[in-house]
């Protein structure tokens, strides 16, 4: 759980931050990594539904690191949002970086 912090996993924390925030990337985008530090790319969507006023599109901005709203306006249609995650898998001496679309 701590391998972002260490100095192993440091850099990766530092290609999706910039100035203690998380980046946002757009559809094309994706965080640049060293050709040394190049690693494998797991991408997933995931679609988020429920009723209205439960949080979905608060979830989506807490995990994105984008400020939560503060009152509560209805989505219309769909918000795509596009989040890398690194992270090092226990049985795998060699981390991941994970794509996730967010479909709110």
């Amino acid at each position: 759980p701590g391998w972002l912090l260490s100095p192993a996993g440091r850099p990766y924390l530092d290609s999706i931050v910039h100035k203690n925030q998380r980046r946002v990337f757009g559809l094309l985008e994706r965080p640049a990594l060293p050709p040394a530090l190049a690693v494998p790319t797991v991408t997933y969507k995931l679609f988020l539904a429920g009723r209205s006023g439960v949080g979905k599109t608060a979830l989506v901005a807490w995990l994105g690191g984008t400020l939560v709203p503060p009152t509560h306006h209805e989505t219309l249609g769909i918000e795509a949002t596009t989040l890398f995650w690194p992270a090092k898998p226990r049985g795998s001496g060699r981390p991941v970086l994970f794509q996730l679309h967010l479909w709110d």
